[in-house]
């Protein structure tokens, strides 16, 4: 089950090594990185690559450990009653199944993503230590244990909002994903828009990158945002002219809103242009 690069999806050599040996190891990979550097679309290529499912679990900061296994639906179970539905004397009809419990069933080993945790509460991973460790659990409710046919491959994700308790990154294989360099950007660029021309993308990997290199910028473009970007300048046929000006007076790259998120950065860069107006 060795992971490579795909057709839509171009992993470093220490990101491949890093699925391959989370496999190997059977462990979580936990993933960490700037927003839009592939977390997410890892997973997605990881369960293509291995022909096999993608069950996707999407953290929110009220998500619940529980929520993971299963949810004991207690309210339908009375409804049920007061009509005299005869399904309320197996109370196994009222168990709805979580995300990990659909993995730990699957007839094959499936890929299971638990995306951006850190937005959950800080309890959240201790309170899945033993579920990802022995890869069961217990209902109480039914009295069983349910225990995975085989260890799903699971990838969790991080944002880096905030710290993850040592026992829990014990038990994980981690993985940095460092932002691409101007070559590997490239390479990345060239699985999405295999005929751009080279110089409209010379000049908007230039700007793109002179971007991210101001001092004082909040959010930095990432590289989903560079797509973004491509896809709009491609769209309403900009020309690579209009990406950098010879004499500095042009500090705001066209269509700018596909790189810049806030208010505070787009203040920035009009300062920028001011100065050099001056």
């Amino acid at each position: 089950m060795a992971f490579s690069s795909t057709e839509n999806y171009i992993a470093s050599e220490e990101l491949q090594l890093a699925v391959n040996a989370a496999i190997t190891l059977q462990k979580p990979l936990l993933i960490k990185g700037e927003p839009g550097t592939g977390k997410t679309l890892l997973a997605e290529e990881l369960a293509a690559s291995l022909n096999t499912d993608l069950i996707q679990w999407h953290i929110k900061s009220t998500t619940k450990a529980q929520q993971g296994l299963y949810e004991y639906d207690a309210v339908s179970r009375l409804r049920d009653s007061q009509l005299g539905d005869d399904r309320v004397h197996d109370i196994g009809n009222y168990i709805v199944k979580g995300k990990l419990w659909q993995a730990f069933e699957a007839q094959q080993r499936p890929v299971l993503l638990i995306d951006e945790i850190d937005k959950a509460d800080i309890e959240f991973p201790n309170d899945l230590l033993l579920e990802l460790d022995k890869m069961e659990f217990f209902v109480y409710e039914t009295q069983q244990v349910i225990k995975a046919a085989q260890r799903p491959v699971v990838i969790i994700t991080s944002n880096n909002e905030k710290e993850l308790p040592d026992a829990f990154l014990r038990r994980c294989f981690f993985h940095y994903i460092q932002f691409p360099d101007a070559q590997q950007m490239r390479d990345i660029v060239e699985v999405h828009f295999p005929k751009l021309k080279n110089r409209l993308l010379d000049d908007a990997l230039n700007a793109f990158f002179n971007i991210r290199e101001v001092p004082g910028l909040k959010k930095k473009p990432s590289t989903s945002e560079l797509i973004d970007w491509l896809k709009l300048l491609v769209a309403e046929d900009i020309a690579p002219e209009a990406l950098h000006s010879k004499d500095g007076k042009t500090a705001i790259p066209p269509l700018y809103g596909a790189l810049l998120k806030n208010e505070q950065d787009i203040h920035l860069f009009e300062k920028l242009a001011f100065m050099a107006r001056r």
